[in-house]
């Protein structure tokens, strides 16, 4: 039986192109999952793994859609293969049922590794120069230092709790919190 495993990231993002190639090949299961392919702990990828049986055939779009690292890929290859399970890619054109589609298998999966180390790198790298101009990352900063402040000049007071200070100066408890842990504030 070929059963096949749809992934996107983000729940904004749109299954129907693997879907589409997945009934193509024939797929009378379809599992499809939003979920980063970083992540571990990917329930519909475990309920898929629990369907496969010896003989049957586990087919994605593409080879990330599995996973993001080498060690990844192959210990889930590995693991099909002890269950007698074959594997197919379409778009890397991989197919494990036969032995020079199991060597391009781990030619690829090198590829992916290799791709996702290079993002990483270019993205640390943009980052540090960003850095090194000045500017500096994350989201941009919506409550101003002098109520910040403020906030703290009361919660030292003790006239107040915390949930009315927050209140007074519209900013969440989690936003104080975090100012006076980054002040070291007791």
């Amino acid at each position: 039986m070929n059963i096949g495993y749809a992934r996107v990231s983000t729940q904004d993002q749109n299954l129907e192109l693997q879907t589409d190639a997945l009934k193509i090949e024939k797929c009378e299961i379809i599992f499809k999952e939003k979920k980063s392919g970083a992540l571990k702990n990917r329930p519909v990828l475990d309920s898929c793994l629990s369907h496969l049986r010896s003989g049957d055939t586990l087919i994605v779009w593409k080879l990330d859609r599995l996973g993001r690292t080498l060690k990844q890929l192959l210990e889930f290859i590995d693991f099909l293969k002890k269950k007698n399970i074959q594997f197919k890619s379409i778009k890397d054109n991989i197919d494990t049922s036969s032995v020079t589609g199991e060597f391009f298998f781990h030619i690829m999966a090198s590829f992916a590794q290799l791709e996702r180390s290079l993002i990483i790198e270019r993205t640390q790298a943009g980052l540090a120069a960003a850095r090194a101009r000045g500017r500096k990352g994350g989201r941009p900063q919506t409550i101003k230092d002098s109520k910040k402040e403020l906030a703290v000049q009361l919660y030292n007071e003790r006239k107040k709790t915390v949930k009315e200070i927050c209140e007074e100066l519209s900013m969440s408890p989690m936003t104080f919190y975090r100012y006076l842990n980054k002040l070291k504030v007791k």
